[in-house]
Formats: structure tokens, C-alpha cells, sequence
């Protein structure tokens, strides 16, 4: 359990002199603690073993990295939590990190979760199927893998080789006829009957094997049961099942490198040049790959590899299960102590290892290849980008590069399913974790009111900044605001701030000159009635018009998911007590939502989960209305 120190030191103090004024109320207990600027921003969150001795390191002049240098000397407070142990410090320092993101720790900035296959217990033919997020379904797992890509080529391939469907449950209770997929060779059809239960739940058990790893089983007895096939002359049947060989095989050809010696790992290599640093991880599991993915952490420049390999695996591992090994590029200070808070954390022992020679320290090299290649490419995008981002602040007169610019575009159609959207764009790029969704609460909306809307939309946007980060230091606030429009948008964008108190972020109109189809575009700042242009083959007008575009893809996108799960939307979804499972029910025992609402009480007590109160309640509902 964690304590809380209180902080002795006088607000007048700062640097050294703060820093040891706690020296007198700290003991040798393991913890965490905290370093704040004078305006109580948290600079850094570190662990130690001994507190006292800890701080005692940074209260004594010289010695320190021109990084730590920097950080004492804004130092103007401390706050300190003890723990019962090291690995409990461990812990809550790289839960913290990742909550405040201090300014002077590495910091992991992807925070993606990985997407698994998962097989459900409670159908008696089960879709196998993509899942993201909590396991709280009954079933089993397998994974992670290291995009949402990786997930569908592998639920792909399995569909040719085991011909599992990928249908929902309520589309398969309500088929009377194979699907195209059963045409295809796809799927066995179990819908119509068309595969025993007995001889599906088999497939899903090949299908659990192969995800298992156990990838040469599989392939003997589908050859056995060709062969047997062939002499019974049912070529068709043989034709299918070498056709279901030849998909699995190429499965195993597609993931690439599949390591006979490495069960379950993630190998994690890091590259670091030019201040900047990758990381690259390969998960390992079931002896197959299954895809990697590249990490770019915040760093300064001048930790060492093994603090920032440190920084990533603790925080990587936070809210993640770990497997069973990590096989690193480059060592830990505190080894011993990870591998102990991870086996905490999995309930089993995780081991990490540096591999110097054979399979494994090939992965690693592997990896560290990617890490070195990825960083080389995100280095130039970055160096373009950055170019860019001066072109804009010459271009539009800025007074520096913006670091952050937010684009907004509404979409509606007929005053229907209303939405506003942004998306932010900075010196990395298009910053797709920051873009933003509005669902448009006022009657312009209903009016078809852009300007009404784009009022909604920048109205509880900065009434939020303003709230929450008044003074202007969490980074959130734009450099520049891109409008969609011309001189009449930007002069009402302009009224909406200024009614806000927001007068002092640049904005600029974007419309289509006279030549729509000729890629020419009209600039408008506020004030000025006469547009200004770009040279066509600017690199800047081709940045803005990407900007746009993107901004439209992405209200585009919203306002059809937004459309799509209106006309999913059924009258069972405002009873009272109908979730989705028992909605499934009652459609697959219905067959539409207006059956269930002309179904007598004697019928709606007859559906599987649905109690006599529950049954009452969804009657009352429907012939009340009527």
C-alpha cells in the first residue's frame, strides 16, 4: 500500500535548495516521487529502492546529465508516495508516467491496444472472429497480433481452411439458404445444416490447433483424409481438401518468420539516432508470428538505451498481460526487478533475456533491422513535415511554425444524423488520437445550419479548453485553425471566438477558386474580403488540400457509422431491460422487431432468457403504443 509524504518545503524555494529542504523528512523506504515546476506541472516521476538516498543524489551539485540539470533546476516541489516494496514502486512510477506524462521521463505515446481471435463457448457453432478490449466473453483467446490487418488475413485464411462462418448470430438464426460464402468454398454452411454440430465443433477444434501452433497435425490428418478421398474416388472431396492444405500452408508462407525454439515472446528492439528513438515488437506466439508494430517514444536525446528500453516495457506492460518471455535488444538496469513485477502482474514467471547467439538473437536482430529502418523513414517525414509546417507560417504570415493545427468540416444530409468533426495535424503528421467527433445537439442540425453547426462544434470545443486548460500549457490549444470556406465562414468563425475571448489564434479559409476542376484554391484570413493564392505546385496548397480531405474523409466516415446504426436501430432497443443479448434473442426467435411487436404474451414467455416480468414489460410496451 502506497503512502503519501506531505511536502515540507517553502514555495520560495527551488532547484537545490528545494530539493534538500526533504531530505530531513524522508526515510530509507522504497517509493515513488514527484517533481513539479513552480506552477505544479509534474516534470518527473521516478522510483527508488531508498528514498532518502535517491533524493540525497539529486540535492548534491554536479555529476548530472545536462537533462537532469535542467529538470532540478526548474524543481520548486516534491511529493513522495512509499510503497511496501521495489516492485510496488516499480509500478506505480510507470502507471503514473503514463497518467501525467511528465515532461523529463521517456514516454510510451502509442497506447493502442492489440486486437485478438477469439473462439466463443456459448453457440453451438461458433463464429470465430475478430475482438478487441476487455475478455469478459466466455471463450478462448489467441494473441495478441499486431494490427487489425494481421487479425483478418489470419480469420481469412482459417475460413478456406476449416470453412468456419464469419456471419453474426442473428444472421445465421435467420437463414434459409446458403450464403455466397458456402458457394465459394468458404464456409460449411452450418446455418442450414448443411455440417453436423458434431463434425463443426471439429473444425473448431483443427482451428484452435492451428492457433495453438500445433500447425503439423493438422496437415497430416487433411492429408490422410485426402488421400482416403482419392481412393474412395470422391475427387471432389479431395479436390477441396488439398485446396485446404494449400490455404494453410500459405498462411504459415505469409507470417514469415516462424521459430521452431520460441514458443510465446514479444521481441522488443530498439533503435535510437538523432535524439529520436523506435521500437520495434514482434509478438511470438504459438511458434508463428503474429505481426509487429513500431513504437516512437518521447525522449530527449540523452538517456541511455537501457533507460529508455526500461521506461518502454514497464509502460507497454501496464495495462498488457505479458508472455512468457521478452527477448530485448539491449539489457535493463533493473532486470531482476521487471521480471519480478511482470510475473506479479501475469501471476506466472516471465523471463527476459538478451540473446547473444542462435534463433533467438536472430529475432532480435531482426527486429532492431525494422526499429533502424522505421526510424530512418519516420526521420525523413519528419524533416518534410517540418519543412512544410515553415512553408504555412511564411505563407500565412504566422509568427512561428504551428505545432498543432485543427481542420473542421460538418457532414449532414437533409438535416439528418448531424455531425461535426476535427482532425489535428502537427509536426509528426496527422495526430489521429487527438481527432475529435461532435454529435450535433442544436436544431441547426435539423435546419441544415452549417454555420449554426460549425458554432455548436467550436463553442464546446473552446468553452472545454478554456475550462480545463486555461493557461495554455497542456499543448491542446491549436497554432491554427483551418476553415472549409470562404470570406463569409471565416468571418463567422472569427464572431464565434471573439464571443468566446478567443481572438488571438490565426485562422484561415480554405474554398475552390474559379477553376473547381483545375486543383485551385482561394485563401481567406478574417477581415479581409479579397482572397490571396498559392502557386499551384506549392507543396504548401498540397498539404492544405490533404488537410482538408482528410477532414472530410473523417466526418464522412462518422456521419455514415452515426447513419448506419440509426437504420440498425429498432424499436426492441428502447424497452426497458432489452440489451443486445436478449434483443438477439428475440429476433432470432421472431425473425423482425414488428413481429415482436404484434407477439402475444403466451409467445414472448416461449423465447429463451426472457422471464414473465421481462415478458409483460416488452408486451405493455408495444400495445401501449398502439
Amino acid at each position: 500500500m502506497a503512502d503519501d509524504i506531505s511536502s515540507p518545503a517553502a514555495p520560495a524555494l527551488t532547484g537545490y535548495a528545494c530539493i534538500q529542504a526533504y531530505l530531513r523528512t524522508l526515510d530509507t523506504s522504497p517509493g515513488v516521487y514527484r517533481m513539479l515546476d513552480a506552477e505544479s506541472r509534474v516534470l518527473y516521476v521516478g522510483k527508488a529502492r531508498n528514498l532518502k538516498a535517491r533524493v540525497s543524489n539529486y540535492a548534491r551539485p554536479g555529476g548530472h546529465s545536462p537533462r537532469i540539470e535542467r529538470m532540478i533546476h526548474e524543481t520548486a516541489a516534491m511529493m513522495f508516495l512509499t510503497t511496501r516494496t521495489e516492485t510496488e514502486a516499480l509500478l506505480l512510477e510507470q502507471n503514473l508516467i503514463k497518467q501525467l506524462k511528465p515532461r523529463y521521463n521517456v514516454l510510451l505515446r502509442d497506447d493502442k491496444s492489440f486486437p485478438n481471435i477469439l473462439i466463443p463457448r456459448d453457440h453451438p457453432f461458433p463464429q470465430v472472429r475478430k475482438h478487441r478490449g476487455a475478455k469478459s466473453e466466455k471463450g478462448d483467446y489467441y494473441g495478441p497480433f499486431a494490427s487489425a490487418g494481421a487479425v483478418n488475413r489470419t480469420l481469412n485464411q482459417l475460413q478456406k481452411v476449416f470453412l468456419l462462418r464469419n456471419c453474426t448470430d442473428s444472421m445465421f438464426a435467420s437463414r434459409t439458404r446458403p450464403c455466397l460464402l458456402y458457394q465459394i468454398k468458404r464456409c460449411s454452411a452450418p446455418c442450414v445444416g448443411l455440417i453436423s454440430e458434431t463434425d463443426y465443433a471439429a473444425s473448431v477444434r483443427d482451428a484452435a490447433q492451428f492457433l495453438s501452433g500445433k500447425t503439423t497435425a493438422i496437415q497430416e490428418t487433411l492429408a490422410t483424409q485426402m488421400a482416403t478421398a482419392a481412393e474412395a474416388m470422391e475427387y471432389e472431396r479431395a479436390a477441396a481438401l488439398r485446396d485446404r492444405i494449400r490455404a494453410l500452408t500459405q498462411v504459415q508462407t505469409a507470417q514469415g518468420i516462424n521459430p521452431r525454439g520460441v514458443a510465446e515472446a514479444d521481441v522488443i528492439a530498439l533503435h535510437i539516432d538523432g535524439g529520436q528513438a523506435c521500437v520495434q515488437v514482434f509478438f511470438i506466439r504459438a511458434n508463428q508470428n503474429w505481426g509487429n508494430h513500431d513504437f516512437y517514444p518521447r525522449i530527449s536525446g540523452e538517456e541511455d538505451p537501457s533507460e529508455v528500453m526500461e521506461a518502454f516495457v514497464g509502460q507497454f506492460y501496464s495495462d498488457r498481460e505479458p508472455p512468457r518471455m521478452l527477448l530485448l535488444s539491449h539489457g535493463l538496469d533493473n532486470e531482476d526487478l521487471m521480471a519480478e513485477a511482470l510475473a506479479d502482474k501475469a501471476g506466472r514467471k516471465v523471463e527476459i533475456a538478451v540473446p547473444q547467439r542462435g534463433e533467438k538473437a536472430e529475432l532480435v536482430s531482426g527486429a532492431q533491422r525494422n526499429a533502424r529502418e522505421s526510424l530512418a523513414r519516420r526521420m525523413s517525414e519528419t524533416a518534410t513535415q517540418a519543412k512544410l509546417m515553415r512553408g504555412l507560417a511564411e505563407a500565412f504570415d504566422l509568427d512561428a511554425p504551428p505545432k498543432r493545427i485543427e481542420v473542421y468540416d460538418n457532414s449532414h444530409i437533409q438535416g439528418t444524423n448531424a455531425v461535426g468533426a476535427m482532425i489535428v495535424a502537427g509536426p509528426e503528421g496527422f495526430e489521429k488520437g487527438q481527432y475529435r467527433k461532435f454529435n450535433i445537439k442544436s436544431e441547426a442540425g435539423a435546419n441544415s445550419d452549417d454555420f449554426g453547426m460549425m458554432k455548436e462544434v467550436l463553442t464546446r470545443r473552446f468553452e472545454r479548453l478554456l475550462k480545463e486548460d486555461a493557461d495554455r500549457s497542456s499543448g491542446q490549444w491549436p497554432d491554427l485553425l483551418l476553415i472549409d470556406g470562404g470570406a463569409g465562414q471565416v468571418s463567422a468563425v472569427a464572431e464565434i471566438m471573439a464571443e468566446l475571448g478567443v481572438e488571438d489564434v490565426p485562422m484561415i479559409g480554405v474554398a475552390k477558386g474559379i477553376d473547381r476542376d483545375a486543383g485551385k484554391e482561394e485563401f481567406y484570413r478574417p477581415g479581409d474580403s479579397r482572397p490571396f493564392a498559392l502557386q499551384r505546385n506549392d507543396p504548401v496548397l498540397y498539404f492544405i488540400q490533404r488537410m482538408r480531405d482528410e477532414a472530410h474523409r473523417f466526418v464522412i466516415g462518422t456521419h455514415r457509422a452515426k447513419r448506419s446504426k440509426a437504420i440498425g436501430a429498432t424499436p426492441l432497443d428502447e424497452v426497458p431491460g432489452v440489451g443486445a443479448t436478449r434483443k438477439r434473442a428475440l429476433l432470432a426467435h421472431f425473425g423482425s422487431a414488428k413481429a415482436v411487436s404484434r407477439a402475444n404474451l403466451a409467445d414472448l414467455k416461449a423465447v429463451d432468457g426472457i422471464s414473465e416480468t421481462l415478458a409483460q414489460t416488452i408486451y405493455d410496451f408495444f400495445h401501449a403504443r398502439g
